[in-house]
């Protein structure tokens, strides 16, 4: 094939997928502006996000792993709009950061629970390889946020490797919608793929970064601490200061 249609088909993609980019945050923005213009307190929008991702967690528990994928990316539009609500309106508090990362938590947990729920299960899915996996990957995604939370009192920023929310969201969702029982499709039922990914890559990620932590200090520790700077002279006493350099009369101590 010419390489000049090669490049062109490339471009062609590349374009198509710039446009899906483009209309979904255009329908995003939309979304922001209504809401600021509204006023709505952007932790309202958080608390709202976690309690979907609840219902999916539940979803996942009673074995409708489709609606629980829908249900998913529902939740985490919440999870994208309360932060540009907040900038928007000018609602950016640390409380806000504080509860937003915290009930991420809880949301992860909530569809890892759910997993789990469904494989311990007496069906014909019941799985307890499954619930081992579910159950790593909710260890996993824990301490990854957990090593980059204390890493970040330490160092500027640690948000290395791979599989960090955004990812694992994806993935959950993957595996939610392609999960179609007593289909032969190669692309069907890929939850169990799905839990290898999270729990392996969770916990690559979560040494990745307690590695790239210790690198960080090591690398701060050995660079050389500037210089201290040179001691300036005393300054002449003023002629009417009094003896011991205690401050002229009249002039107010400040204590």
């Amino acid at each position: 094939r010419p390489a000049g249609v090669h490049t062109e088909e490339k471009g062609r993609k590349s374009l198509f997928g710039a446009s899906i980019g483009r209309g979904a945050q255009r329908v995003i923005n939309a979304m922001v502006r209504w809401l600021a213009y509204g006023r709505i307190n952007p932790n309202v929008l958080t608390v709202i996000g976690v309690s979907i991702n609840v219902l999916s967690g539940l979803l996942f528990g009673l074995g409708y792993f489709f609606w629980a994928g829908v249900i998913l990316i529902v939740a985490n539009l919440f999870d994208m709009l309360d932060g540009q609500v907040a900038r928007r309106t000018g609602q950016v508090t640390r409380f806000g950061g504080f509860l937003d990362s915290t009930l991420d938590r809880v949301s992860d947990m909530a569809a890892f629970v759910g997993l789990m729920t469904f494989y311990a299960r007496d069906t014909e899915l019941h799985s307890t390889l499954n619930v081992l996996l579910a159950g790593l990957a909710l260890v996993g995604s824990v301490l990854v946020s957990y090593a980059s939370a204390r890493a970040e009192s330490l160092i500027p920023k640690c948000d290395v490797g791979f599989l960090r929310r955004p990812e694992r969201v994806v993935l959950l969702i993957i595996g939610a919608l392609s999960t179609h029982p007593g289909s032969e499709s190669l692309f069907a039922n890929r939850m169990p793929a799905v839990l290898w990914i999270l729990c392996v890559g969770s916990f690559w990620t979560f040494a990745y970064r307690v590695y790239h932590t210790w690198k960080e200090l090591n690398r701060t520790a050995e660079e050389p601490s500037p210089a201290p700077a040179a001691a300036l002279p005393e300054p002449a006493a003023e002629p009417d200061a009094a003896p011991g350099g205690a401050p002229p009369k009249g002039a107010g101590a400040s204590n």
